[in-house]
C-alpha cells in the first residue's frame, strides 16, 4: 500500500483523537492511528459518504501530526519520523481513472521535497478488476476489502486462489466472524451499524439534493413560461393566440396577466 522496500514487522496502536490546539481550533479522530516498527506514523480513514474534500481533511491531520512531532522536538526539524495518511473511500473525490494515487511533495523534474508526508487514497468505486485480472500485491489487497464479504456464504473451493497467501489468509481469518469474541462481535456490530446509518444519510441527502434541484428547475421554467407569455401579451397577441402557442388554457393566461398588472 505503501510501496515502501521496508517490511513492517511490529505495529502499536496509538490514541486515535487529538485535543485541539487552541479554544478556536478544530480536534478530530481518526478511524485508525499506529506506529510501526521503524517509527513510521500511520493515520487511516475509511469514508462510505460522498465526501470532495477529503485531501484537506488528510491535510487537516497530517499537519496536526507534524506539529506534534516538531514541538516535541523543541522546534528542531532533525529526527522527524514519516508520516502516512490513507484514506479508503467509498466514492470517487478525482475526475481521473486510477483507482489508487500515492502522492508527495516534488519539484517540476519529479524529485522527491518532502519524504516525510505522503498520502495514499484508495477510490473502490473504480476498481473494478475481476478475479481473473489480478496480478500484484496491491490489486489483490484492493479486492479482498472490496468483494470479501461477497464471498461469505459460497464454499471455500470457490475462493480466489490468492486468498490461501500467508499475509491475506491472516487477515481474512481476522475478519471471520465466527471467531470473534463476544466483546469482538459486539463492536463489529456496532461498526456495521454505523457504516449503514452513513449509508442511509447518504441516500437521503442525495435524494434531498435531487428534490430541491427539481424544485428549482421547475420554478425557473414556470418563471420562464410567465415571462414569455407577458412578452407575447405586450407584442399584441391575444390571450386565445398565446393559449394555443403555449398548450395552457386560457383561464391561466388571463390570470398571468393580471397578477403582472397588479
Amino acid at each position: 500500500m505503501i510501496k515502501s522496500p521496508i517490511p513492517i514487522e511490529h505495529v502499536e496502536f496509538v490514541k486515535t483523537d487529538f485535543q485541539s490546539l487552541s479554544l478556536d481550533s478544530r480536534s478530530g479522530v481518526y478511524d485508525l492511528a499506529c506506529i510501526d516498527a521503524a517509527q513510521n506514523h500511520f493515520i487511516v480513514e475509511m469514508q462510505v459518504a460522498d465526501y470532495p474534500q477529503f485531501i484537506q481533511r488528510m491535510k487537516f491531520y497530517a499537519f496536526h501530526k507534524f506539529n506534534t512531532m516538531v514541538k516535541k522536538g523543541k522546534y528542531f526539524f532533525t529526527g522527524l519520523e514519516p508520516i502516512y495518511c490513507i484514506g479508503f473511500l467509498s466514492k470517487n473525490i478525482y475526475p481521473y481513472p486510477q483507482y489508487y494515487n500515492l502522492g508527495m511533495m516534488k519539484n517540476e523534474d519529479g524529485y522527491i521535497m518532502d519524504p516525510l508526508l505522503t498520502y495514499i487514497t484508495v477510490e473502490l468505486n473504480k476498481f473494478n478488476l475481476i478475479e481473473t485480472d489480478i496480478s500484484n500485491d496491491l490489486e489483490k489487497l484492493i479486492f479482498t476489502m472490496k468483494n470479501l464479504q461477497n464471498y461469505a456464504k459460497r464454499p471455500a473451493t470457490e475462493f480466489p486462489s490468492f486468498w490461501t497467501e500467508d499475509w491475506l489468509k491472516i487477515a481474512i481469518d481476522e475478519l471471520d466472524t465466527r471467531l470473534f469474541s463476544a466483546e469482538q462481535y459486539e463492536r463489529y456490530a456496532i461498526t456495521l451499524a454505523y457504516n449503514a446509518s452513513a449509508i442511509e444519510m447518504e441516500r437521503v441527502n442525495t435524494l434531498k439534493v435531487r428534490t430541491e434541484e427539481r424544485t428549482k428547475a421547475e420554478a425557473e421554467a414556470q418563471a420562464k413560461e410567465k415571462e414569455i407569455i407577458l412578452e407575447m401579451n405586450k407584442e399584441g397577441l391575444s390571450v386565445k393566440q398565446i393559449a394555443k402557442i403555449t398548450k395552457k388554457i386560457e383561464k391561466e393566461i388571463q390570470q398571468i396577466i393580471a397578477k403582472h398588472k397588479e
